[in-house]
């Protein structure tokens, strides 16, 4: 089988389409006409996951269509990742196929790359992993220039360093990032920069502090924090946490305070509904807050944490789904006006879409 469709050449099209969707969906909102910040045609995708599918002798990179698990999609080369994942994937599979120890009940792989030119493959194993395996996925990652990770059943073996480090440029100044394996980060690094740039200027240079709710690993914790006296950061994933905590020692950032909360135990420290172990070193008092920035899962926020947002004159909101960010937008309407929109396509060729906007107190 062939590998899944997408023609460049419909590509302003499919733009298009989504822009007039955004258009239409913060239309009752009197939201201005979003800035709209497109994607490579192609080779933009830094991360990407296979299964492997067995048809005689060979085993093949396999995808499937949204609801059939049965009828794979062979992939030989995968023009929507980067041009270093098309690189190392049919290097990758000559190795399995010529060895052993490493092809030995692999069931699944995954790519992640950066801009800046670093690579990560996970394997994932039906097997315990031995020494054997170590041995030669050692001399693998050394062959493929990469890191490797094993996975097999409560097993977890690095060759390497289990992330990769990210380059961002924003507004003449390089930030650095360790994308930590299995984290969430933005899949298309590209629009991913262009995004932090938006940010930044609609953020603009401030003389107040930062509140951040999801803040992740800190992708825009690190730029939007030189706009602004202080930052106090919040986020529940740990290994999220601890890359966000690693990125700011590697950056030299010292005006972050990052917890381990979620946007929920937040709402409730705020409103001193009762006290958390993991803000007793933190003066929630001593902070002056006059924006919030949000970059919520795909559920947007719930009401409570919406309403968190309300005291703020500020909300700095980022979104990937937009009729989540519409029904958010449409509990603060009353009290804030949106005054900056735009269209990040970080999802080309699909419906999904990134979008942003600025909420301003009325």
């Amino acid at each position: 089988m062939s590998s899944p469709q997408f023609d460049p050449s419909t590509y302003s099209t499919q733009l298009d389409e989504k822009k007039q969707r955004l258009i239409e969906l913060l239309a009752p909102f009197d939201a201005p006409a979003p800035q709209v910040f497109e994607s490579p045609r192609e080779h933009y995708r830094l991360r990407a996951e296979f299964r492997l599918w067995r048809e005689g002798e060979d085993r093949h990179y396999a995808m499937f269509a949204a609801g059939d698990k049965h009828q794979p999609i062979f992939i030989e080369e995968f023009p929507i990742a980067s041009a270093l994942i098309n690189d190392l994937m049919p290097r990758l599979k000559a190795a399995w196929q010529s060895n052993k120890v490493l092809g030995l009940k692999l069931f699944q792989v995954e790519f992640l790359t950066t801009l800046s030119g670093e690579a990560l493959i996970t394997l994932c194993y039906h097997r315990p992993l031995d020494e054997a395996w170590q041995v030669e996925a050692e001399k693998l990652a050394a062959e493929l220039n990469v890191s490797i990770v094993g996975r097999s059943k409560g097993k977890r073996i690095v060759i390497g360093r289990d992330y990769v480090q990210e380059r961002l440029e924003v507004a003449g100044r390089t930030f650095s990032y360790r994308q930590p394996e299995g984290a969430f980060t933005q899949p298309n690094g590209q629009v991913n920069q262009k995004m932090l740039s938006w940010a930044y200027d609609v953020l603009g240079e401030r003389d107040d502090d930062l509140l951040e709710l999801y803040c992740g690993n800190g992708n825009f914790t690190l730029p939007l924090s030189t706009r602004v006296r202080k930052v106090l950061a919040t986020e529940i994933s740990k290994s999220s946490v601890n890359a966000a905590l690693a990125n700011l020692d590697d950056n030299g950032i010292d005006t972050i305070t990052l917890v381990r909360l979620s946007a929920e135990e937040l709402t409730e420290a705020l409103n001193e509904v009762r006290p958390f172990r993991r803000l007793a070193d933190v003066d929630l008092k001593s902070y002056d807050f006059g924006t919030v920035f949000v970059d919520p899962p795909r559920a947007g926020m719930d009401p409570d944490t919406c309403e968190l947002t309300r005291r703020f004159d500020r909300i700095l909101y980022i979104s990937c789904n937009p009729e989540t960010l519409a029904a958010n937008i449409a509990q603060l309407h009353d009290t804030h006006k949106i005054t900056r929109c735009a269209l990040f396509d970080q999802f080309p060729y699909t419906h999904h879409m990134e979008s942003g906007v600025l909420l301003e107190r009325r």
